[in-house]
């Protein structure tokens, strides 16, 4: 009791005037508390019960605020840069734990005042007050736990490349791949992220304008980071609409595939360390003698030097038969380049699904945890109605042009499929904490 006491008396003069405000007006309404019951409004209930942390993800919590406490005293008795990497890496979730068990405490020791029938009314206000606003803080401070356990994914701090593919819809399709080429670039532009062109493409059609179908456009965005802020981009985008040859004016379904690759670093060793070009543990390691090189005339316009000269290269990874081909430079040690970065970076995205792919057909056969992959349709484009609805968070804007403008709109709908993930990759840690427990009895 004389804790809270003291406790109160730290509180500004406007919060203590709102409490005795609040105790006249239970004092006037006759509300007393009875032995066992809580002045606990039905929203704060509610708070309560939205903030709560799976036992398995609080047992993963604590395991890691362990591992931080011992670090953290090896590192006072000496410096090593590893063990420093480590305890900076376990920081995030020690400190929210923390944030969680003083909250957790806060509200024990409150409940046990507001249940004590020797409590005063003005006492017993003022908890009531501090419980519901610690109770308000709680989804917060349990969002947070929750998504500090999520390992980072190997990619995010990289850069990425976009590769732009028309699927299904002939040479609608065509077209708006263009447009989604247009939408990234202008996405980029308004967020000062450097993008350039690696590949483009043109769909050779009778009576289209030459630039107008894109058969393939591969787009780098060279800024750190930008494989976390476009990740969730992958996958088939869908367009709903009347096409331009289309003279009885039915709106036609097409389909462009996005895929999102780690853009790999010039310098892999300073930058990546053990994940080099030349580590065959690593994603982004690449058996020379695995890939075929055919060298080729470049086809299309661009005069005598690019069609009479084999400047053109053709990369097959013969294991698993990716091809990449690159004719946009006149220089064949150019194109050779370009196409051995986009091959790096196929074939690291490609081994990196393939164990996501593995983990989640596990996590299905214990409690339904799927992979969406990059072939499942993502999103819908729908002309008539100006709307764009994303089907894995389930939200819909009815702002087309700012959302091919590569607007706010669009940040909107990154951010809640964003939301959408990390949900998912909660109940994936989750059920993997439950399956380690089970196989511990």
């Amino acid at each position: 009791m004389l804790q809270w006491r003291q406790r109160i008396g730290k509180l500004s003069l406007d919060v203590v005037s709102r409490h005795h405000r609040n105790a006249k007006r239970l004092q006037s309404t006759g509300t007393a508390l009875q032995s066992g019951e809580q002045l606990l409004p039905a929203q704060t209930r509610g708070l309560a019960a939205a903030a709560t942390v799976s036992p398995a993800l609080l047992s993963r919590a604590r395991a890691v605020a362990r591992e931080h406490e011992t670090l953290a005293k090896q590192l006072r008795i000496g410096f090593d840069a590893g063990v420093a990497k480590r305890v900076g890496e376990l920081t995030p979730t020690a400190r929210v734990l923390n944030e969680w068990d003083v909250a957790q405490t806060s509200i024990a020791e409150l409940d046990k005042l507001l249940q004590d029938p020797s409590s005063d009314q003005e006492l017993r206000s003022l908890a009531s007050d501090e419980i519901a606003t610690t109770l308000e803080n709680l989804p917060d401070i349990s969002t947070r736990l929750q998504s500090s356990l999520i390992p980072a994914h190997p990619f995010d701090e990289l850069s990425c490349l976009l590769e732009i593919r028309p699927g299904v819809g002939g040479s609608e399709a065509g077209l708006f791949a263009g447009d989604l080429l247009r939408m990234y670039q202008a996405y980029c532009k308004h967020r000062s992220l450097r993008a350039n062109l690696l590949k483009l493409e043109h769909e050779n059609v009778s009576g289209a304008p030459t630039d107008s179908l894109i058969k393939e456009a591969i787009l780098e965005v060279a800024s750190p980071g930008a494989y976390s802020m476009l990740r969730s981009e992958g996958g088939v985008h869908r367009v709903q609409r009347v096409p331009a040859t289309e003279s009885k004016g039915r709106t036609h379904t097409s389909a462009v595939a996005v895929y999102v690759m780690p853009g790999l670093p010039s310098n892999p060793a300073d930058e990546l360390g053990e994940k080099s070009f030349d580590n065959p543990e690593s994603d982004y390691y690449v058996n020379p003698g695995d890939v075929r090189t055919d060298l080729m005339r470049a086809g299309g316009a661009g005069g005598q030097h690019v069609n009479k000269t084999e400047s053109a290269v053709r990369l097959t990874h013969l294991p698993t038969g990716t091809v990449v081909a690159m004719q946009d430079s006149r220089s064949q040690h150019e194109n050779r380049a370009k196409a051995w970065q986009i091959l790096r970076a196929k074939i690291a995205q490609q081994k990196r699904e393939a164990r996501e792919d593995e983990l989640a057909q596990l996590r299905l056969s214990m409690v339904g945890i799927a992979k969406t992959g990059r072939g499942d349709k993502v999103r819908t484009y729908n002309w008539s109605q100006q709307r764009v609805t994303d089907h894995r968070s389930g939200i819909t804007l009815h702002h087309l042009d700012d959302i091919l403008q590569g607007g706010n709109s669009l940040d909107t709908i990154i951010d809640s499929v964003k939301g959408w993930l990390r949900e998912r990759d909660i109940q994936a840690l989750i059920a993997d904490q439950e399956a380690a427990a089970a196989i511990k009895k």
